[in-house]
Parts: structure tokens; sequence; C-alpha cells
């Protein structure tokens, strides 16, 4: 049976019930006189009819079609305004409770009504404020129990999109190297989402590539990757978000970029980049060092040549024009740290060249 068709009912026995009263009445007050007494006693059952016909035609205005708009509303009522609503009158409620045994005290009509106005003014004053301030409550309560959570780990590393498309991340992590806890908010992650949507084709793949790097990481053993709902809503920009929650709880930033580099370090915010660990580990040479090295391009300057060792150092010879495509001996003249990254600069061994 629905829910219509029960306060239908309802009404239905609630009208009859009042008519029986009103008809059992109506005897003491009509004079035997005018009604003989044989139909005197049919004045419940008739009234009674009456009332629940009334009832039944009434219904619908009176239970029916409030209780649809109601529902309506509460349908339309996000659930946030609805807990938060609630919260807001269990709050109001227990501090009018709080109150009323001293307003009970006072005395005449004072103390009768004074409670009751009381329950009545928090109560409101509760739902109206969580309510009107829900966004801030619930973004202060979602913070906390997420800082909670976070903070009862240790080292905790706030993972920024740059190095997560970079991918050299899921190599190190494979290495033992990270000890702690990796930690992707949720908007980094919707931030690599929208780049890897993105209708420009590089664009797009470099998205692709961060996601499949992501899942890399989660199946990675060795270190531990969360995806937080961790988030700073009065801030929009990305790294602004990741400084500011990194200055709050005390822990790091894994990143490339240079400005976000730059800044987090300013504001005192310890930053681990993959490109200075990647210039750190590379190969150390001195001055007057012998390097076997592949000429594959011009240098800038007259008669250079330019090649790569292994892990990606750039090495200029002088004099190495003319052997492009070759493997060729040099020996180091000066190494050269740049922010891009370390240069060597070196010159053909004697006896192939000055």
């Amino acid at each position: 049976m629905s829910v219509v068709w029960v306060l239908r009912i309802s009404v239905m026995a609630v009208g009859a019930l009042l008519g029986w009263s009103l008809g059992a009445s109506l005897r003491g007050i009509i004079p035997a006189s005018l009604v003989p007494e044989s139909y005197a006693r049919y004045y419940p059952v008739v009234v009674a009819a009456i009332g629940a016909g009334l009832g039944a035609v009434f219904a619908p205005h009176v239970t029916v079609r409030p209780y649809e708009a109601i529902r309506l509303r509460i349908r339309q009522i996000p659930a946030r305004y609805l807990v938060t609503g609630l919260v807001g009158l269990v709050v109001g409620l227990i501090i009018s409770a709080l109150l009323s045994l001293p307003l009970s005290l006072l005395p005449g009509v004072l103390g009768e009504v004074l409670p009751f106005v009381a329950a009545l003014i928090f109560g409101t004053l509760g739902v109206t404020t969580m309510v009107m301030r829900e966004k801030d409550i619930l973004a202060i309560t979602r913070r906390l129990t997420t800082h909670e959570a976070v903070a009862g780990q240790d080292n905790i590393i706030l993972v920024d999109t740059s190095v997560i498309i970079d991918g050299r991340i899921a190599d190190i992590c494979a290495t033992g190297f990270i000890n702690g806890t990796l930690v992707v908010p949720r908007f980094v992650l919707n931030e690599l989402q929208h780049i890897a949507d993105s209708p420009d084709v590089l664009r797009r793949n470099r998205g692709r590539r961060g996601l499949e790097i992501l899942g890399r990481l989660q199946k990675d053993a060795e270190t531990t990757v969360e995806i937080s709902e961790i988030d700073v809503e009065e801030v929009r920009e990305v790294d602004s978000k990741l400084v500011k929650l990194a200055r709050e709880m005390g822990c790091a930033i894994m990143t490339n970029d240079y400005n976000l580099n730059s800044v987090a370090k300013l504001q005192g915010v310890k930053v681990l980049n993959v490109n200075e660990l990647a210039n750190a580990v590379k190969v150390v040479v001195l001055p007057g060092e012998p390097l076997s090295v592949r000429i594959i391009q011009e240098g800038k300057e007259a008669g250079q040549g330019v090649g790569y060792l292994d892990d990606g150092t750039m090495v200029v010879v002088e004099d190495g024009r003319r052997y492009i495509d070759q493997d060729v001996e040099v020996l180091v003249t000066r190494v050269l740290q740049t922010v891009a990254g370390r240069m060597i600069f070196a010159q053909l061994e004697a006896k192939g060249g000055r």
C-alpha cells in the first residue's frame, strides 16, 4: 500500500472518530421532543460517516499535496544541506536543553514559555548556521580528517603532475631508494586526467603516459602510493595547493617544475627534484680524463661536434665536426654545471687531433 493511501485512510479514520464524538454530543444537545430517540441513536454513525466522507474528500489537500510538496523539496535539497541542517538542529537542541533548566526556574509564565522559545530559537539558529556555512564546515572537517589520516603515516611526499608525466619516478621507486608514502592529491589526478583529455595530440599523449606511470606506481610493491581527497578549496592553482598543503602537513613535494621548485623553497618547503637527482648521479669526470663518445651532430661554434654519454650528459668536442657519426677518444678539458644539467667540454686525443 502506498503512502498516499495510508494518509488518505488515516484522515478518513480521524474524520470518522471526530464525527462519532460529535454525533454522540448531539444526542445530549438536541431535545428529544424534536427528534425521536429511535433516530437520535444513529447520530454517531451518521456523523461518523459524514466525517469519513469529508476526510476522504479533503485528505489530498491536507496530507497528500503537502506530503508531495515536501518530498519534492527534500529531493531538490543537496544531501550535504540535509546532513548539516540535521547536525545544526541537534546542536541547537542540545544548547537549548542545557538552558531549559535555569529558564524553567523563572517565576510565572516565563518559566513555562521561555524553555520552548529557547528550543525554537537555538534549533532554528543551529540549522541556519550549519546550512549557510556548510562549505566552510565540511572543508574544515574534511581537511582535519584527511590530515589526521595522512599525518599518521611517516615520511609523506606530495607528488606533482610534472614528475608523474616525466616517468622516471617509477624507476626510482623500483630501486627502493624512496622510503615513505607518495601521496597524489585528487586535484593532481584531476589535472592529469584533464591533460589526458586534451585535444592536442602531444599533450594528450603526455597525460596518458602519466596515467600509465601512476598505475605502474600503484602496482609497485617497493613504494606505497595513495590517492588522497585532501584539498585546499580556497586556492585554485595546483602548485599553490601543493605548497600550502606541504606547509600545513610539514612534508616534502616531489616535482620537476622549476617554478614550483623555486616557490616552494622560498616558503620553506622541502623539494625533491628528480632533475637534480638525475644530475647528482651522473658520471663524475675530471679534466684530463679520457672518454669514448660518438659524435652525432654539429656544435654551436665552428668546428665543434656534439655527442652524449649514456646518462644523457652532453659532450662538446672541439674540432669534432669532421667525425660526425663516428666514435672517438677525447680528453675532458672542463666540466660546466648548468640549470639544464651538466656539460662536458673535451678535445680530441693528441694522436687524432691537435
